[in-house]
Order: structure tokens, then sequence, then C-alpha cells
């Protein structure tokens, strides 16, 4: 859009070189694509020495794709001045043609803060139209009525002196998506085998295997209110199910319209399931088979904002009647910017579980409680992870070198 550098420029005055943080959130964006490209800014590493706030975010579209949001927040002598562009991608772009659609808008965006600045007078408007389109129509027709369709298989295997092992998966889903109507249909499995030697010569073979089909179908109910019901199929040899059905409505309210969601949201869905087990082996309940009625409340709340992302999901379920095969699960994540060049990031998860009805009766093998082949009895789960970083120096961020790129394998 402009031919020289930015970085080149004087920072003196009403004109000066605007300055730009680029915070892609908790998703990937190639910055250092963006940086090549947008030539007529500076950008810095820190939001409190920006002009200009670039916030991106991204959540899934119906046709596969991805919404790809950027909320540019003016900061300084441009607070209050903020504006919000959508660029949507398909599920057959790649990720050269996605960091161009991205960088294409941001630098729309940009225009309403560098107009004035020491580049305006180097800036201009190219329109490219597509070829045999002469222009965009919502109303276009759709031979898939909204229909997507995909299919993965996978495969992998490793191996050394004393131990191999093999893993398969595969998958296949139909999923549609409209202003009114999501369904999400989806059936896939996996194998997996090990094959351990001892020193003594034995051998110890671990073999795990499950598969699931499952139908989600949820109805719009104005912007706060969807409501919906979700069928299941599956068995676990990990869970000692040779066969799980499930059949759960259930219900959502949102705090904040659901077109907000990309910067925020607070759900709370409410789900009353009815289930039906067959189990491989006799279980501690000394049951082969059983059914049981379950409900099951979420709260989850949502922020992604200039000062950082956090997530935090609250689940209570329990089986009934009564209270007492139950279980409570609290799931949280952040990464935070508490001051100038430092962040705090983590996530941490804390369960109380008191519902494993599936749990085989006897006691399980030392090689079994080794190689997880199988669910053990818990009154607790947790997981922790917390960090930091922190960093100083200049605060301009310009330069692309590619250079000796990730060569750290000699």
């Amino acid at each position: 859009m402009v031919p020289t550098d930015a970085a080149a420029q004087e920072n003196n005055g009403p004109n000066e070189v605007r300055r730009v943080f680029i915070d892609c959130a908790d998703m990937w964006c190639d910055e250092s694509f963006i940086r090549a490209e947008l030539t007529f800014v500076n950008f810095v590493r820190d939001r409190k020495e920006a002009d200009v706030h670039a916030l991106i975010t991204a959540q899934g579209t119906g046709g596969g794709g991805r919404e790809y949001t950027v909320a540019l927040i003016g900061l300084g002598r441009f607070a209050g001045i903020d504006h919000r562009l959508v660029y949507l991608s398909t599920n057959s772009d790649t990720d050269d043609s996605i960091r161009r659609g991205i960088a294409r808008v941001l630098r729309l965006g940009l225009v309403h803060y560098v107009v004035d600045s020491a580049f305006g007078s180097q800036l201009d408007v190219v329109h490219r139209r597509a070829e045999g389109v002469e222009s965009a129509s919502k109303g276009a027709r759709d031979p898939w009525n909204s229909w997507v369709f995909r299919a993965s298989l996978r495969g992998s295997g490793s191996g050394e002196e004393s131990r191999r092992s093999t893993y398969v998966s595969g998958s296949l889903s139909a999923n549609r998506v409209t202003e009114h109507w999501k369904v999400n249909n989806s059936v896939g499995g996996n194998y997996s085998h090990a094959r351990y030697t001892f020193t003594e010569g034995d051998i110890y073979t671990s073999i795990s295997k499950a598969w699931s089909a499952s139908s989600l179908v949820v109805k719009s109910i104005g912007p706060h209110w969807s409501a919906g019901a979700r069928a299941s199929v599956s068995s676990s040899t990990f869970v000692n199910q040779d066969i799980a059905v499930r059949l759960a409505p259930a219900v959502e309210y949102n705090i904040y319209p659901y077109k907000d969601s990309t910067r925020r949201q607070l759900t709370i869905n409410y789900a009353l399931g009815l289930n039906a087990y067959d189990y491989r082996e006799v279980t501690i309940f000394e049951k082969m088979r059983e059914g049981k009625l379950d409900e099951t409340l979420t709260v989850s709340w949502d922020l992604r904002q200039p000062w950082g992302t956090t997530s935090t999901t609250f689940q209570a379920s329990h089986y009934l009647p009564g209270l007492r095969r139950h279980r409570l699960v609290v799931f949280t994540e952040a990464d935070v910017r508490l001051f100038k060049g430092f962040s705090l990031f983590g996530y941490g998860s804390v369960s109380r579980i008191r519902n494993q009805l599936y749990l085989p009766k006897g006691e399980a093998t030392p090689e079994e409680v080794l190689v997880r082949q199988r669910q053990l009895a818990t009154s607790y789960q947790y997981s922790l992870s917390i960090g930091f970083s922190y960093s100083f120096g200049s605060i301009f961020n310009n330069v692309v070198n590619s250079r000796f790129h990730e060569s750290g394998i000699y």
C-alpha cells in the first residue's frame, strides 16, 4: 500500500506514524506476515505504547470455515474511536489465504487512524473484482443447503527395542448451521495397540478400543435463548462400557446476546438425560446393565478483552433420584496482561467425583495401572499449569527476519 517503511519515520507531532499493538487472543495468526505487509504503521510489543489495539478473535462457521473479527480499539488520543471488521474464511482456505485475508481487513480498518498521519498522503484504495463475479449476494443458491461433510482417517506408530505401539482413528461428520438451526452429526472411533517386552523376557500387550456416534440439534429462540437435544451411542474398553446410550434435551440462556460471542458470553445450560448402559464386566455395584436418569447444569463465562482472555466453566451433574452419585467440575484458563510487558497465563481444573457407576469389580493389575488401560476409582481429579512472561527493551516490532528459521534440530 505504501512504498516506504514506517520504522524510518520520526514520531513527533500530530502526524507521527501510528503505533499498533497486534493481539491474536487465543488463536493463531501470522504476526510476522502482518508486520511485513502493513508497512505504514509501527508495531509495538505492549498495548500501553500503542495508538490502536487490534484484537483479533475467531469462531467456527456452519460451513466449516472461520469468522475472524478484527476489533480496532483506539487508545490515548484515539480513545473512543473503535471499529469492528469481519473476515470469513472457508473450510478449503489455506493458511496463506487466511493470513492474507486477515491482513487485508486489518489494513482497511487502520485507514481510519492513519489517514491524517505522516503516511496519509501515500495511501490509496484499489478494488480487485474477482473474474466472473458481478456482486455479492446473500441469496445465492446453495445446492448443499448449508450441509458440510467431513471425513478423516489418521494412523501413527512408534517403537524401540522394548516397546512398540500403533494407533488408528477415524471420523465422519455431517453438520448444518443456519441463523435459526444448528445440526451436528458425527461418528468416530479409535484403536490403540501397545506391546512391551520386559528384561526378564515377559511380554505385555495393551489394547484399547472406543467408538461413538452422536447427533445434536439446536433451535435459536431469540438473541439470548436456545433449545435443543443430543442423542448418542458409544462404546469404550477404558470405561468398561460395551454400549452406552444417551438422550438429553436441553435449554440454554446467554446473559449477553449471542452476536457478541466473539468478545464475551455467559451461558447457563440445563440438560435432562436418559441413559442406558451395558457393561463389559460386572461393576462394583454388581451390575451388567442398567438405566439411569441424570441432570446437568453448566455455566460458562468467556471473555476476550484488550487486557487478555479468560474462560471459566462450572458443571454439576448427578444421577436421579437424590444427589449421592454426582460430579462437580470447575475449569478455568487465562492469559492476562497485568502491566507493561508482563503477562500471566495458565489453566487449572478440579473435579469431585462420586458417579463412577461403570468401574469393573476386582483390582486392576499393575500393568493396567501403568499403561492406563482402564479407568481407576478416584474421588477427585485435578490439573494445574501456570506461567508468566516479561519482555522489555525496544517498543518497536516491525522487522521480519526468517534466517535460520526453526533450525534448532542440529
